[in-house]
């Protein structure tokens, strides 16, 4: 943390009554800011839900299957921690959008995080002013753009047992639209992103004695992997691919920093409404939420839904499956290290 503000807010996120208390469990001693420590539950589990492209326009009636969507989500699947990847509002009143979409977590107490998607600065509203807003919503976790890098919602989100932290889930701005040498795209995680993430996994990594904490990371826009992998012949996957991975035409680096540092197991995204996939590849796991978002963009992939993760104490591997809005439940796969293939359990 840089100065006693934000002490004062991790504090007050985690429920911690001194300073000294506060810096320790936000992770200031271990030189990396962590927007929320979380722990298992009682019985040993720990559930996240991933939403994606809501694409949320108040008063838009064709908003209306977005909003269903969400609070059908919670009420089904009860998360412990929501992390929205991403393009939450489609238009004006961006803040008015964000707000009613987000309306859900607030009234059943749900904490939530969001990395931010490149149709949220679209609108009315500036990219530090819409996380800013989002910031606001009460039970979000983000923590202030202040760390003097690229982007607005790059954060640490950790899970912990007896003896420290067990998991690591970043979460990345990758931004919006980019231009290079005349060449426009998407936008992509920024290589000072990349060396921030580099630097707190580095320390997690001697905190835990020399040992990879096991990781996962959370962002809107695939990266250039994606792409390569759907056409590689070695790859394994469960689920659908509708559409070509629409990734920056630049790579920045930030899949070769993950299997360089050795501690993230998956990168999990959103953006392509009609991919739902989990792929092992390269010994890694690239995946899609599923599209928990309504008709003010291109849907085909029907009906809407939501992604869910969960951890157990103790276990190395995580679970995900996908939940329809119809109830239905698809691609429940146990993930683990050294897998071979996404059938064959451990």
């Amino acid at each position: 943390m840089k100065d006693s503000a934000a002490v004062a807010l991790a504090g007050g996120l985690l429920g911690i009554n001194t300073e000294a208390e506060a810096r320790a469990a936000a992770g200031e001693d271990a030189g990396v800011r962590v927007a929320r420590d979380f722990k298992y539950r009682g019985d040993g589990k720990f559930k996240i839900l991933q939403l994606t492209d809501t694409h949320y326009v108040i008063g838009d009636e064709r908003s209306e299957r977005a909003l269903r969507n969400v609070c059908e989500m919670l009420d089904a699947e009860k998360p412990d921690f929501v992390i929205h990847t991403g393009d939450i509002v489609y238009g004006k009143p961006a803040e008015a959008s964000a707000r009613a979409i987000l309306q859900p977590f607030v009234d059943r107490h749900i904490p939530f995080a969001v990395a931010m998607g490149n149709h949220d600065s679209d609108f009315d509203l500036s990219r530090t002013e819409m996380y800013k807003v989002l910031r606001s919503v009460p039970g979000n976790v983000n923590t202030p753009d202040d760390l003097g890098i690229s982007g607005c919602s790059n954060d640490i989100i950790t899970l912990s047992g007896a003896d420290g932290v067990d998991r690591v889930f970043y979460l990345f701005d990758s931004g919006n639209q980019a231009e290079i040498a005349g060449m426009k795209g998407w936008s992509y995680v920024h290589t000072d992103q990349i060396e921030w993430y580099r630097a707190a996994s580095r320390r997690f990594t001697e905190q835990n004695g020399g040992k990879t904490v096991p990781s996962l990371a959370f962002f809107h826009i695939p990266v250039p992997e994606y792409c390569e992998a759907i056409r590689d012949k070695s790859r394994v996957m469960m689920g659908n691919i509708g559409e070509e991975p629409s990734a920056p035409k630049f790579n920045s680096g930030l899949y070769l920093a993950m299997r360089e540092q050795g501690d993230i197991q998956g990168i999990v995204t959103g953006h392509d409404h009609n991919s739902d996939f989990v792929m092992l590849w390269q010994n890694f796991f690239l995946i899609y939420g599923r599209f928990s978002g309504c008709d003010t963009v291109y849907n085909d992939l029907k009906p809407n839904g939501a992604r869910v993760f969960e951890f157990t104490r103790g276990d190395d591997g995580f679970r995900t499956w996908v939940r329809l809005s119809d109830g239905r439940i698809e691609q429940d796969l146990y993930l683990y290290p050294g897998m071979k293939n996404l059938t064959t359990p451990r």
